[in-house]
């Protein structure tokens, strides 16, 4: 009886969307595309019907773009289930989203980056890009506007292989009925939950910027709750590290919100120190309750100033001493708190998932932080994301370098060896790929594929949610060029970008199946395949054919049917 209706109401739409076709343009698009006022689709060739392939347990993406001709209230977008002869993956499985415009700017004049103060925007070609992914039921749209609907497919892990038909359906008040037409083919192969990938995402988590952005009181109940669905949003992207800072302005205060100490560090009367974990265990413990546990980065014994805080009871306020790394100074300040918080997660069995991290730092000074906490506390792990310097690099168990940089080959596999962790970021300082709000969406999807090029285990960013002044509106920023600062917006929102880097995160863990199957099955021809698919992942390539076209081609290897 169900199908029945359903196959009455598909009739009765298909009968009066011609009355229609006058007033509203509905197409699908490519998921390729980041709309602006710049780039009007087509309106005279609307495609009605897309073809999709998954493995089951992935997650795809697809776009639509909606222009209506008149003024439209309480426009809805719904999803149908998707039926094949013999099975059903329902509608909770489809998630869809208006996409929002936020504004953005450029690279630098000389195309070569997106580092630098950038005081005075008029001074950068601004424009309105879509990238937000708006939640919101029904929407009233207004006339002549461009309206992008992002649609994510997260196919069960126990769907059946075969080909799934349904729709997606624009309705509006007036009873308005259009509708595209979903053509989804399930593969015989399953991809791994996100908390089982191996790929090593390590994206840097901000609460700062969310106490401010929410208005609630630091480290309140309702500021962990209002960072859960941001946080959650991370964890199902596969995120295996927490961020922690141990110390006041590890960064300088270069964010919008700087990052304070979660280490309250108190110098007693009689010369002793004492240190109060409240509030690092409290986030270290809100984040494990999400899925992230991997690991705990904490920043840092070697800040961007030399300036280091604590509390002194002998003048009852906070003070700060400057020291160089490897002066006496240094070691007094930070050997017994290297000792005093190794102490600490051992008691709280986080120990062995614990780095002292650093960012950006020169080798002496990085020799010198060394040196101090082998002499305290010989097995804590050290984390770095800057340059690769053979003189350190043993010493380093998570070792993340800037793209286009290399680690030498013989290092790299005895560092696998070891069950050392060795990466790639971006920054502000690549103008491609990145992730910044004008860049190509496909751009974020390629970085999993050059992990993989480059034989890295994974890929760090600075900033999840570091979020601007304003950043739902304008992801400009003092410095830097837009977007730079977060991948998601406040609220649970998620991205075009963030959506677009987890399929690339998906690439790699499928080319990690594939390849072992294949060595394993000693299928000759299929590695070499897999090869040659990574040898595109160049930035020669990147500049030469783009990542749309490169990525593309990747992808369909990984979706050919054996």
């Amino acid at each position: 009886m169900r199908q029945f209706f359903v196959l009455v109401n598909l009739l009765i739409i298909t009968a009066i969307q011609p009355l229609f076709a006058q007033q509203v343009f509905l197409s699908w698009s490519s998921s390729d595309v980041r709309y602006s006022e710049r780039n009007v689709p087509d309106a005279s060739k609307p495609v009605t019907r897309i073809s999709l392939t998954t493995w089951r347990g992935e997650r795809i993406n697809a776009q639509s773009v909606l222009i209506p001709k008149t003024d439209m209230s309480g426009v809805k977008v719904v999803v149908s289930d998707l039926n094949s002869s013999s099975a059903v993956i329902p509608a909770s499985a489809i998630s869809t989203f208006f996409v929002r415009y936020v504004m953005t700017d450029e690279l630098n004049k000389d195309g070569k980056g997106g580092c630098g103060v950038r005081p005075n925007k008029q001074d950068w070609d601004s424009l309105m890009v879509a990238d937000m992914l708006d939640n919101k039921d029904i929407v009233d749209l207004n006339a002549g506007e461009i309206y992008p609907i992002w649609m994510k497919i997260w196919t069960p892990a126990d769907a059946k292989p075969g080909k799934y038909k349904g729709t997606l359906l624009v309705t509006d008040e007036n009873q308005l009925a259009l509708t595209l037409n979903i053509e989804l083919e399930v593969l015989n192969r399953t991809l791994p939950a996100p908390k089982e990938w191996g790929f090593h995402l390590d994206l840097w988590q901000n609460p700062y910027s969310a106490a401010r952005i929410y208005g609630v009181p630091l480290w309140s109940d309702a500021h962990f709750e209002a960072m859960r669905p941001t946080m959650k949003t991370l964890a199902d992207a596969g995120q295996k590290v927490i961020t922690a800072t141990i110390m006041h302005k590890p960064w300088n205060g270069q964010t919008e919100d700087f990052f304070d100490a979660m280490v309250n560090k108190i110098k007693c009367i009689d010369g002793t120190w004492k240190y109060d974990y409240t509030v690092f265990d409290r986030w270290v413990e809100f984040m494990m309750s999400l899925g992230i546990d991997r690991q705990i980065n904490c920043y840092t014994l070697i800040p961007w100033a030399l300036s280091f805080d604590y509390f002194d009871q002998a003048t009852n306020r906070i003070q700060f001493v400057k020291a160089e790394p490897g002066s006496q100074a240094y070691s007094d300040y930070w050997s017994a708190f290297v000792k005093d918080f190794a102490s600490h997660l051992r008691q709280k069995g986080w120990f062995e998932k614990t780095c002292i991290a650093m960012d950006e730092r020169g080798l002496e000074a990085m020799k010198e932080a060394i040196k101090l906490i082998r002499s305290v506390e010989p097995e804590f792990k050290i984390s770095l994301a800057g340059a690769y310097h053979a003189e350190i690099a043993d010493e380093i168990h998570d070792l993340c370098l800037s793209f286009n940089h290399f680690f030498p080959e013989s290092d790299l596999e005895a560092r696998k060896s070891a069950g050392k962790i060795s990466t790639v970021y971006t920054c502000c300082a690549e103008a491609r790929p990145n992730t910044f709000t004008f860049s190509p969406p496909s751009e974020a999807a390629s970085l999993g594929w050059f992990a993989l090029a480059g034989n890295y285990d994974g890929y760090l960013r600075w900033a999840y949610n570091s979020w601007t002044a304003d950043p739902v509106n304008d992801s400009r920023f003092r410095t830097w060029a837009a977007g730079d600062c977060y991948l998601v917006y406040p609220d649970g929102h998620s991205s075009i970008r963030m959506e677009r880097l987890i399929e690339g995160i998906q690439d790699y863990e499928k080319f990690k199946i594939l390849q072992k199957e294949y060595v394993a099955s000693k299928s000759a021809s299929k590695l070499n395949l897999l090869n040659r698919i990574l040898s595109l992942f160049t930035a020669e390539n990147l500049e030469r054919e783009g990542s749309d076209a490169i990525v593309a081609k990747a992808r369909a290897i990984l979706n050919m049917k054996n």
